[in-house]
């Protein structure tokens, strides 16, 4: 069985995690949404925007009141005591600082945390709720640390007043592209220094006021001997339940992939679109990730639309472009436009790889 990442490493204090409903429907796990007011709303069109996303923040709420609390870890992703796992697979974490001590969990591919001691050529971490020594032989530290940290981790805003808008360019005259609500996340493009920040949403650029937001910076956590326990429990109850359903589980899995692939692709080429659900497949054919499309989009803490319940709101309404799901099936059915690449981020904030039109695929 290969491993589901059971925690993500977070810099801030709420972070929106989703989950299946027994009917194959999506709902989101979060915590204080809701609209009050949007900084800037003057007009009727102000007003009908804010109540789409009064009704959207209420969808949320009702759905986390349906849900339990999910644990949540934090880590402050470039940090001087930053510390990440170079492996290709996992590497095992022990309770002292011998190859014969016992094991107390795995820190997997991409995972990272942070130091707290180090002796005879072992490093007591903290990633997520593991803690434990591993050895130094496979980890890396400072610089490298961080650049590593910066390829496969994601920096992202959390909106921090009841609602926001997103504007079209720097500047509160601009048009409007949309509304945020607290507890929102988006990708940061750039911090442009001069009061607002560029982030991704609905796969087009937009600006928001720095001071309405904060930014933080979000890795893979480590995992514990009894999260692992848990997780293969649970997934041998899941793999009954898909077991039984599997005809309506394949085409759900289709309409997920899909539904990601709007939210990080909608307005590329088909090349593009292609290319996003490849590295979905690539990473359930890889023993360094999860093995199932779900797991993919919600356990790895690498796609922020499905964290912040765009990917739920997308599959649950339906309205998904026949090119999207084109390509989920092509992508689901082996076929690839960036061969075996397992990340992608906008053209600019990677080096080399296979670009296609404002991504970049490695």
């Amino acid at each position: 069985m290969k491993k589901k990442r059971a925690s993500v490493l977070l810099t801030s204090l709420l972070l929106a995690a989703l989950m299946l409903t027994p009917d194959l429907g999506i709902t989101a796990k979060a915590g204080g949404v809701g609209v009050a007011s949007v900084i800037g709303a003057s007009d009727e069109d102000d007003q009908d925007e804010i109540e789409k996303a009064q009704e959207s923040a209420q969808a949320i709420q009702e759905n986390a009141e349906k849900t339990d609390g999910a644990g949540t870890s934090y880590v402050a992703g470039y940090s001087s005591d930053l510390v990440m796992a170079n492996v290709s697979k996992t590497l095992n974490v022990r309770t002292e600082p011998s190859d014969s001590a016992e094991k107390a969990g795995v820190l997997y591919k991409d995972c990272g945390g942070r130091i707290l001691e180090q002796k005879d050529g072992w490093t007591k971490i903290e990633s997520g709720d593991l803690v434990g020594w591993a050895d130094d032989d496979y980890l890396l530290f400072g610089e490298d640390a961080k650049e590593l940290a910066s390829e496969v981790g994601s920096e992202v805003i959390t909106v921090t007043t009841n609602a926001l808008y997103v504007r079209s360019e720097a500047t509160t005259s601009s048009d409007s592209l949309g509304v945020i609500t607290k507890g929102d996340q988006l990708d940061i493009i750039e911090d442009l220094g001069n009061g607002w920040i560029s982030v991704e949403y609905d796969d087009e650029e937009g600006y928001v006021q720095a001071k309405y937001v904060t930014t933080d910076f979000r890795l893979d956590a480590g995992e514990t001997l009894a999260a692992i326990k848990l997780r293969e429990e649970e997934a041998k109850k899941a793999e009954m339940t898909r077991q039984r359903e599997a005809v309506q589980a394949d085409g759900d899995e289709v309409k997920l992939l899909a539904a990601l692939i709007q939210c990080e692709a909608g307005n590329q080429p088909y090349e593009g679109k292609v290319g996003v659900g490849a590295v979905v497949m690539n990473r359930v054919k890889s023993a360094a990730y999860p093995n199932t499309i779900y797991d993919v989009i919600y356990a790895s803490g690498q796609f922020t639309p499905a964290l912040n319940g765009k990917v739920a709101e997308v599959y649950n309404s339906g309205k998904i472009s026949d090119s999207c799901m084109q390509a989920a099936q092509a992508a689901i059915n082996g076929e690839t436009t960036v061969g075996g690449a397992t990340h992608f981020k906008r053209v600019g904030h990677h080096d080399g790889g296979y670009v296609i039109q404002d991504h970049v695929f490695w």
